[in-house]
């Protein structure tokens, strides 16, 4: 097991004190539910055995996430986070179906809750705690990358508009003497299944694949193209193993006098100052831009402002022109709304060859991966 970290500590820490406050609650609540025969105050205190179970969860989930990397497992573990949470958003999807059913039950066969003024007190102090809770969990999950706890404070918060509705189930029956104690318990079940297909979401988007945070890659782009020597940074791309945990590409263009000793120089520059700031590790690639030749940058000028003005085409970079082999190559990034690349490519081809002469022409097209 890898040693702990100071994030893990902490997510370790917060989550604690969730199980603690929830095991409390549940019990507060089971017991005054089954003292007034309540079925929203006890559906309020399943809600809370299931986030306390989440904490459990996220506990274990991020020791196993920070084991090392191994034979097997190159990248390392990181994404079991994003399974913790999976798992998590199981249990409260499931809790949401017990609590439907259970609710529809006192629909069909109502029973009169009893409450007290105790029962009160304890739904009222379980709003306030929540809230305290969710706010705290929530700002620690922002503070720490943490999906599972982000969830579990939002959770929390939500928790405590559920409470709140039992409070009006008491209200109701006192002033109307009214018992809608089974359609409060279906909102609330309801409530519960729309949280969990929503914690579900986040952590599946992960492991699929998502668009990087646009400030981050901007951010990247920024200081790669601020190093010296970088003329211009293009495809960028990060792959995630984790909240804590990526490595990724860049291509960049630099003057094609560089030698390879200095073009190695530049890019151990570039990794060390990306890993530093970011935590992530690139491999850099090469574009060689010859800046002596005034037909050469002509020539490059005429093509990259030809491509971008086909619809669908976002950028153009790595312009490629050999003329011994009568050869033009460049990468184009696509918008994802173009249908029909092949249709776009030769139309390109075609282009070119028309206003620039009998080449060929050889075009990659990038997936427009990062902002």
């Amino acid at each position: 097991m890898a040693k702990i970290t100071s994030r893990e500590k902490q997510i370790t820490q917060t989550s604690i004190v969730g199980i603690v406050a929830n095991l409390l609650l549940a019990t507060f609540k089971a017991f005054v539910g089954l003292m007034a025969n309540s079925i929203a105050i006890l559906l309020d205190a399943v809600n809370n055995l299931s986030d306390a179970l989440s904490s459990v969860i996220t506990i274990v989930g991020i020791r196993l996430a920070h084991r090392k990397p191994d034979k097997k497992h190159p990248f390392g573990y990181g994404r079991i986070e994003y399974f913790s949470a999976i798992l998590i958003a199981g249990l409260v999807f499931t809790a949401g179906a017990t609590s439907l059913i259970e609710s529809v039950k006192k629909i069909i066969h109502p029973v009169e809750p009893e409450y007290s003024l105790i029962a009160v007190v304890i739904v009222s102090v379980a709003i306030l705690t929540k809230i305290i809770l969710g706010r705290y969990v929530k700002h620690k999950g922002e503070q720490l990358n943490s999906d599972a706890l982000v969830a579990s404070g939002a959770d929390a918060l939500f928790d405590a508009i559920i409470s709140a509705s039992t409070l009006v189930c008491i209200v109701v029956m006192w002033m109307f003497d009214v018992v809608i104690e089974g359609y409060i318990g279906v909102i609330i079940a309801l409530f519960i299944i729309k949280s969990g297909i929503e914690l579900f979401m986040q952590p599946m988007s992960q492991i699929l694949g998502v668009r990087s945070n646009s400030e981050t890659t901007q951010s990247i782009k920024a200081d790669i193209r601020g190093t010296e020597g970088v003329i211009g940074v293009y495809d960028l791309v990060l792959h995630n193993y984790g909240p804590d945990y990526a490595i990724g590409s860049a291509h960049i263009e630099v003057d094609s006098n560089m030698s390879a000793y200095d073009i190695h120089v530049l890019s151990k520059q570039i990794q060390r100052k990306i890993v530093t700031k970011y935590g992530v590790f690139l491999t850099i690639g090469i574009y060689a831009v010859d800046q002596q030749s005034d037909a050469l940058g002509e020539m490059q000028n005429s093509i990259r402002t030809l491509v971008v003005q086909f619809d669908g085409i976002l950028q153009v970079h790595g312009i490629l022109i050999d003329e011994p082999l009568k050869l033009i190559s460049f990468d184009a990034v696509v918008d994802f709304k173009v249908v029909d690349k092949v249709a776009l490519r030769q139309q390109l081809v075609d282009r070119i060859r028309t206003e620039l002469g009998d080449y060929t022409v050889e075009i990659n097209f990038d997936i427009d991966y990062s902002d």
